[in-house]
C-alpha cells in the first residue's frame, strides 16, 4: 500500500510482514514466537490470575507466622500468646489495604501500578521513589520465596540443607524460563499446584481445628531448640512492634494484582477486582488459621524446621504420606511465589523505561509477548541475593516489606489526591491524565478519606518496620532506594539531553558539505583493495591513499603496485621505524582533521576481507574495528568497512 504526502510529494510504501522468525533452540526451550497481534489472545481470567499474581500472598502464609514467632522468642515461649492478636491486627490491615487498591483498580483500568499512580498524582520524584521500592520488593521477593521454598525441602530432608543455596538458584532459573514462555502458559502451569496447596493446606488447618475442639490436638512431637543465645526479655511495645512487622510480610505481594490489570480479560477490572477480593479473603483466613493452631501447639520457630512443618506433622500425626504431600504443595507455592515479581517486575520495568527512568531495552518484548529482558535481570539479581545472604529466609526478611509498604503509601496518598481533584471538578468536566481520566463524582469525599486512612496506616507500618528493622539490616534497602533514585534520575537526564540533541524541532537543516574527504588504508595492493578504491571514488575525488610502512622493502613494492592500479589516486606512506601500526594512522588522521573546514566531513575507508569461515577472523588484524574505537566520539569523521568475500 502507497501513502503520497500531497504537500512534499512524498511516498512511503507499507509492505505486510510475512517473513517468520526460524525454529532455533529457543523456541523448543521457550515456545515459538508468537506475533504482535497475539497479544489480546494471552490475557488470562480470574482463576488463573489468582495463581500468577496472588501466589507471593498467599504463599507468605508459609512464613509470616513464624517470622512473628522468631522475634516474640526473645522473651521466651510464653510470649507466643501475642501472636494470635498481632494477626488479627495485620488481618485488619490487610482490610484497610485491600479495600483501597480496590479503588485503584477501577480508577485505573489500563495499570493501577503504584508507580503509576504515584507519578500522576504526585509527580516525577515520588514516582521514582515509588518504582525503586517496588523493584527492589520484587527482588527480595523471588529471594525470600524462593529461599523459602527450599527451607521447606530441607525441612522435610535435612541431608540437603548444606546445598540449599544450589537448590535455590537452580529454582530461580527454572521459574525464570517458564515465565520466559509467556505470561498465559506460566499462569496454566502455575495453576494446579497453587489449588493443590490451597486444598492441601485448608485440609491442614481444618483438621487442625477439628482436632483442636475435640481435644485431640496434642503438641508438637520433638521440637526443634528454641534459639536463644541469652536471657529471655521482657515484653515491650518495642518487641510487639518488631513482631507486628515481621508479620506485616504477609501483606507483601497485595498490590501484584492490581500492578497487573493488563493482563485479565475483559471487564479487566472487574475480574482483577474480584481476584483481589478472593486472595485477601483466603490470605486472611489462612493466616489467622496458621498462627492460632501453631501457637496451640507450641510450635518453635527455628531454621531446622520451619513452624508449617510442625503444624502439618503435629495435624496428621507423623510425617507419613499426606505429610509430605503438604510439604510438597508449600514447597512448591513458595517456589512459585516468585511468580508473581516474575509478572510484576518487567511489567514495572517497562512502565520505567517508557517514561526514561531505566534503559530503554527493558520496553522491548521478547518472542513470546513477555518483556523477556527484565525477566533475566530479575533473576539475575534474586540469585545474587540468595548467594549473598546463603539462603536464608531470616537473613533476608528484614530487607522485605519496606519496599512494599512505601509503595502501599505513596500509592495511596496519589489516590487521595486524584480523588481531591476529582472533588474539584465541574460536573461534566473531563481531565486526560497520562494515565487515567479525571471525571467528576459526587461520592469522592470518602474514597479519598478511605485512601487517605490506607495511606496513613502503611505508612505508620513502613515507619515501625524501619526502626525495628534497622539494626537486622532495613538499613541496606534505605540506602538502596535512594542510590536508585540517583541513578533513575541520571538515566531520566541523559535521555532527555539526548532527545533535545536528536531534536527536530526548530532544525534549520542539514548544511551543505563544503568538502568530502576520502582517507583508504592501504595494508597492501591486491584484490581486496581495488573494490575498496571504487567505493572511495564513489564517495569523492579528494581522495589519500595510506600505507603504514614497517618494512621498506615491502613500502618500495607497494608503491610499485600502486603506481600501476592506483588510478592516479595520491598515496602518503608513513614510516614507521618502531613497527607501529594505529598510532601512526590516528597522528595522521589527526593532522588531517585538525584542517578540517566547517561543514567538512572526513571518510576512513578500510578494506577488509571476509574469510570462508568466522573463526578465520582470529587470524587477522582488525584494523576498522580498532580505529572505530579510537574516533568514536570524534565529530565529522566516519570509519567505513568495504568487505571482500574471499570463497
Amino acid at each position: 500500500m502507497a501513502l503520497i504526502d500531497k504537500e512534499s510529494g512524498t511516498t512511503v510504501l507499507l509492505r505486510p510482514g510475512e517473513n517468520k522468525p526460524p525454529r532455533t533452540w529457543r523456541s523448543w526451550l521457550i515456545g515459538r514466537p508468537l506475533a504482535t497481534a497475539d497479544a489480546p489472545h494471552q490475557t488470562i481470567g480470574k482463576a488463573i490470575g489468582l495463581a500468577v499474581f496472588a501466589s507471593d500472598a498467599l504463599s507468605s502464609t508459609a512464613y509470616a507466622t513464624q517470622e512473628i514467632l522468631f522475634i516474640l522468642a526473645v522473651a521466651g515461649t510464653a510470649a507466643f500468646g501475642y501472636a494470635f492478636p498481632i494477626s488479627v491486627a495485620i488481618v485488619v490491615l490487610l482490610a484497610i489495604v485491600v479495600l483501597s487498591y480496590e479503588q485503584t483498580i477501577h480508577a485505573y483500568p489500563n495499570s493501577a501500578s503504584a508507580y503509576i499512580v504515584t507519578r500522576d498524582n504526585l509527580g516525577e520524584f515520588p514516582a521514582q521513589t515509588t518504582g525503586a521500592a517496588l523493584l527492589t520488593d520484587y527482588i527480595l521477593t523471588v529471594a525470600v520465596s524462593i529461599s523459602s521454598g527450599v527451607a521447606q525441602i530441607t525441612s522435610a530432608y535435612p541431608g540437603l540443607y548444606d546445598f540449599r543455596v544450589e537448590l535455590a538458584v537452580v529454582m530461580v532459573g527454572l521459574i525464570m524460563l517458564i515465565n520466559l514462555r509467556g505470561v498465559k502458559e506460566s499462569g496454566i502451569t502455575f495453576a494446579i499446584p497453587t489449588y493443590f496447596f490451597l486444598v492441601m493446606i485448608f485440609s491442614t488447618v481444618i483438621i487442625g481445628f477439628f482436632r483442636y475442639l475435640t481435644g485431640t490436638l496434642s503438641g508438637v512431637v520433638e521440637p526443634p531448640e528454641l534459639e536463644i543465645s541469652h536471657v529471655a526479655q521482657p515484653v515491650t511495645l518495642f518487641l510487639i512492634l518488631h513482631a507486628f512487622a515481621s508479620g506485616t510480610t504477609a501483606l507483601t505481594g497485595v498490590e501484584a494484582i492490581s500492578d497487573g490489570v493488563p493482563a485479565f480479560k475483559e471487564p479487566r477490572t472487574h475480574n482483577a477486582g474480584v481476584t483481589l477480593i478472593w486472595m485477601a479473603a483466603i490470605l486472611g483466613t489462612l493466616f489467622l488459621g496458621i498462627t492460632f493452631l501453631s501457637t496451640q501447639i507450641g510450635a518453635i520457630p527455628a531454621e531446622s524446621e520451619t513452624v508449617i512443618s510442625q503444624l502439618v506433622r503435629t495435624a496428621y500425626d507423623g510425617r507419613g504420606v499426606i505429610y509430605l504431600i503438604t510439604m510438597a504443595s508449600t514447597t512448591i507455592i513458595l517456589i512459585m511465589a516468585a511468580n508473581t515479581a516474575y509478572a510484576d517486575f518487567p511489567r514495572l520495568s517497562a512502565l520505567m523505561a517508557a517514561d526514561g527512568f531505566m534503559p530503554r531495552q527493558f520496553t522491548y518484548r521478547g518472542s513470546r509477548l513477555v518483556f523477556s529482558r527484565g525477566i533475566i535481570a530479575l533473576a539475575v539479581l534474586a540469585s545474587l541475593l540468595i548467594i549473598i545472604f546463603q539462603a536464608s529466609v531470616t537473613a533476608l526478611i528484614p530487607l522485605y516489606a519496606i519496599g512494599v509498604f512505601l509503595s502501599f503509601t505513596f500509592s495511596q496518598a496519589g489516590m487521595a489526591h486524584r480523588w481531591w481533584k476529582i472533588g474539584h471538578l465541574a460536573p461534566g468536566q473531563e481531565v486526560q491524565e497520562r494515565g487515567s481520566v479525571l471525571k467528576y463524582e459526587s461520592g469522592w469525599i470518602p474514597k479519598m478519606i478511605i485512601n487517605g486512612f490506607g495511606a496513613a496506616c502503611t505508612f505508620v507500618v513502613m515507619l515501625i518496620f524501619a526502626f525495628t528493622k534497622f539494626i537486622d539490616g532495613a538499613w541496606i534497602v534505605l540506602l538502596l532506594i535512594p542510590l536508585l533514585v540517583f541513578g533513575f534520575s541520571a538515566i531520566h537526564r541523559h535521555y532527555r539531553r539526548l532527545a533535545s540533541r536528536l531534536s527536530l524541532r526548530n532544525y534549520p537543516g542539514d548544511p551543505r558539505l563544503s568538502r568530502h574527504r576520502v582517507i583508504l588504508l592501504v595494508g597492501g595492493v591486491h584484490q581486496g583493495t581495488l573494490p575498496a578504491l571504487r567505493y572511495a571514488r564513489f564517495l569523492s575525488d579528494d581522495i589519500t591513499a595510506v600505507h603504514v610502512s614497517i618494512n621498506p622493502e615491502e613500502a618500495e613494492r607497494i608503491r610499485h603496485e600502486w603506481e600501476k592500479w592506483g588510478n592516479g589516486v595520491r598515496m602518503v606512506i608513513l614510516e614507521s621505524p618502531y613497527r607501529l601500526l594505529i598510532e601512526p594512522l590516528l597522528d595522521y588522521i589527526n593532522e588531517v582533521d585538525a584542517r578540517r573546514q566547517p561543514n567538512e566531513i572526513i571518510t576512513v575507508v578500510v578494506p577488509q576481507f571476509v574469510p570462508r569461515h568466522w573463526w578465520h577472523n582470529i587470524l587477522h588484524t582488525q584494523t576498522a574495528f580498532i580505529l572505530r574505537i579510537n574516533l568514536l566520539f570524534r565529530p565529522g569523521i566516519v570509519i567505513t568497512d568495504v568487505p571482500y568475500q574471499v570463497e
